[in-house]
C-alpha cells in the first residue's frame, strides 16, 4: 500500500489510506464529503477504498474469518441451550446502486437493487464463513446450495465428525437457519403453522441461538454505515468492500472495540428506507432428517441427550 512520492505531490502515508476508508465505511459520506474531511480528492478517496479493502481481503480474510476452535462455539451454543451447534446462518441484503449490466437481477422482492452477503456466525457473532455478492433477486437457498460452505457441510469437511445420539438417533454439528432454507441432516430451523408446546420450546431454544446471526449483521451495519446507503460500486467491487467490512467487523468484535448506541439508532433511521425481502418458507424434507429433528425436540423435553 505504499506509494512513491513524485515531483507533483507527495505520496498518501498507509495511515492516511486506512484512515480515509474507516472514515468512508462507517459513515453515510459521499467520496467528496470524505475527500474535504481529509484534504484529498474525491478519487483519491475512491482510490483508497479499493486499495484497502483488495489488502484486507488478500491478506487478512484467511486469518480473521475462520472457524477456530469448533469445540469451543459448540461450547458455546449449549450454554446458550442448543446441543452440537457449529454456527447460526442468515443472509441479509445490501442495498446498491442500479448496476450497468443486468440490473434487473438486482432488484429484490421489495424492489430494492442489492447484492446478498449470507454468513455463517459463532456463539460471539464472529463470522466464520461468508458468501456475497449474488444479485438480490436470488432465493437465498439457491445461494446456499451454491456456495463452498454447503458442499463441506454435505462432504461432512466442514466441521469434526462429532454426533451426539437420542434413543437410536445421531445428530452431527449442526447450523441453525430459519424457515427459508431447507431441514438438513446438519441444518435445523424451526417448526412453521401450528404448533404443540414441544415443538414451542424447540423453536425457542433455536431462536434463542440463532439470534447471534441477525445481532451480529445488526452490529456489521451499525459500525460500517456505507452498508446502509446504497453503494456506489462497480458490482466487481460490492464483494470486496462487503468483505472487507466483514473482516472489519471480526477484528472490532474479537478485539472488544467500543460500539456506541447512537451508531443503532443512525443504522435503524438509514435502514428504513431498504427494508429486508420476507423470507419464503421451504417446507421439504427427507424424512430421516425429520426424525433427527423430532428427537431433538423430545430430548429437549425429557433433558436427555448424549455425546
Amino acid at each position: 500500500m505504499k506509494h512513491m512520492n513524485t515531483k507533483m505531490r507527495a505520496a498518501l502515508t498507509v495511515e492516511k489510506q486506512v484512515a480515509i476508508v474507516l472514515w468512508k465505511l462507517a459513515m453515510p459520506d459521499s467520496y467528496r464529503s470524505v475527500g474535504n474531511q481529509f484534504g484529498v480528492g474525491k478519487s483519491t478517496v475512491g482510490a483508497a477504498v479499493m486499495q484497502v479493502a483488495h489488502t484486507i481481503k488478500d491478506l487478512l480474510i484467511s486469518r480473521v474469518v475462520t472457524l477456530g476452535n469448533v469445540q469451543v462455539i459448540v461450547d458455546g451454543f449449549a450454554a446458550m441451550g442448543f446441543p452440537n451447534c457449529g454456527g447460526a446462518i442468515d443472509g441479509t441484503h445490501i442495498p446498491i446502486l442500479a448496476p450497468e449490466h443486468q440490473a434487473g437481477e438486482y432488484i429484490n422482492r421489495k424492489g430494492n437493487f442489492s447484492v446478498v452477503l449470507q454468513a455463517l456466525v459463532d456463539h460471539k457473532g464472529h463470522f466464520t464463513n461468508i458468501n456475497m455478492g449474488w444479485p438480490g433477486k436470488v432465493h437465498d437457498t439457491r445461494i446456499f446450495r451454491n456456495s463452498g460452505m454447503f458442499q463441506k457441510l454435505q462432504e461432512g469437511t466442514l466441521f469434526p465428525d462429532q454426533k451426539i445420539t437420542f434413543g437410536d438417533v445421531e445428530m452431527p454439528i449442526v447450523i441453525l437457519r430459519d424457515p427459508a432454507y431447507p431441514l438438513m441432516p446438519w441444518l435445523m430451523k424451526p417448526y412453521t403453522g401450528s404448533l404443540d408446546s414441544s415443538q414451542e420450546l424447540f423453536n425457542y431454544r433455536l431462536s434463542k441461538c440463532r439470534m447471534v446471526v441477525e445481532c451480529a449483521f445488526g452490529r456489521l451495519k451499525a459500525r460500517w454505515r456505507s452498508l446502509l446507503t446504497r453503494l456506489d460500486l462497480s458490482e466487481t467491487n460490492i464483494p470486496t468492500v462487503i468483505t472487507a467490512c466483514c473482516v472489519l467487523h471480526n477484528i472490532c468484535e474479537s478485539k472488544g472495540e467500543m460500539f456506541m448506541a447512537g451508531w443503532e439508532v443512525e443504522a435503524n433511521r438509514l435502514a428504513a428506507g431498504y427494508a429486508q425481502p420476507d423470507t419464503r418458507v421451504v417446507i421439504r424434507a427427507q424424512e430421516g432428517v425429520v426424525r433427527i429433528r423430532e428427537a431433538l425436540k423430545t430430548s429437549f423435553m425429557t433433558g436427555q441427550a448424549t455425546v
